[in-house]
């Protein structure tokens, strides 16, 4: 299959490798571009690090926050956090109540917490914690600008019907791919291609906007999100996997 990976850089050349060792053909064309934010971290004390994206691990280098507690949403922000030497690391099932969950379990309500999080975020896990009695400061640590237009190698292919899949990670991703290939005059061709998405949330743009053609993972993880590429038949009503779900069920 020829895969189209929306996934923002440096996540999507990870996801463009495992991809490949599936023995599938990668197109990895991000549609949304990461970068810090500049923004000075908060001043503490905290008890703790919150991560709901690996995206903004890179910003903690050099900042008092490296030395606290780190609490991730799942499996691969807890590695990146590992490898960029960050301490007491714990991961939860991969979504922000399970994040919330876990922080409730290891810390006590009124515990002083810190959220290196990005521009645009959902309401989770802040909602829950600040329910529960936790103190959460959000630190905007990198932000995600959409490209201009569909990058070329993805439009070429659209205009080819040379797509076979296309992976989306986030919600913004998911709806800016949509943008720009209806921008480019290629959203027929889009609506061709089998979207897998990492979660419903993901895939609601593409729900919002009739795309009957897309998966979604049931759990909002990399390793099933992937299992889907192999069994899934577009013109199946069938369906392949019993760990998705085809997105003619509207999720």
């Amino acid at each position: 299959m020829h895969v189209w990976i929306a996934r923002p850089l440096p996540a999507g050349a990870r996801t463009a490798e495992r991809v490949a060792g599936l023995g599938h053909h990668p197109l990895l064309a991000p549609v949304l571009d990461l970068a810090p934010s500049g923004a000075p971290p908060p001043e503490g004390p905290f008890d703790a690090l919150v991560l709901t994206s690996a995206s903004a691990i890179p910003a903690l280098a050099g900042t008092p926050l490296v030395a606290l507690p780190a609490y991730c949403v799942g499996a691969r922000t807890a590695a990146t956090a590992r490898e960029a030497g960050l301490r007491g690391v714990q991961e939860a099932g991969g979504d922000a109540r399970a994040l919330a969950d876990l922080i409730g379990a290891g810390l006590p309500r009124g515990a002083r917490l810190v959220h290196a999080a990005g521009r645009e975020r959902k309401d989770e896990p802040a909602a829950t914690l600040g329910a529960r009695g936790y103190r959460l400061t959000v630190w905007v640590a990198y932000a995600a600008r959409a490209l201009p237009e569909l990058p070329e190698p993805v439009a070429a292919a659209l205009a080819d019907d040379a797509l076979d899949a296309a992976l989306h990670y986030s919600r913004r991703s998911a709806a800016t791919a949509l943008g720009l290939a209806r921008a480019a005059g290629c959203e027929e061709a889009f609506r061709r291609v089998a979207h897998h998405c990492l979660s419903a949330d993901v895939a609601a743009p593409l729900v919002a906007a009739g795309i009957p053609s897309h998966v979604v993972a049931a759990r909002p993880d990399e390793d099933t999100l992937l299992a889907g590429l192999a069994p899934f038949l577009p013109d199946s009503d069938a369906e392949a996997s019993p760990a998705l779900r085809p997105g003619r069920e509207r999720c």
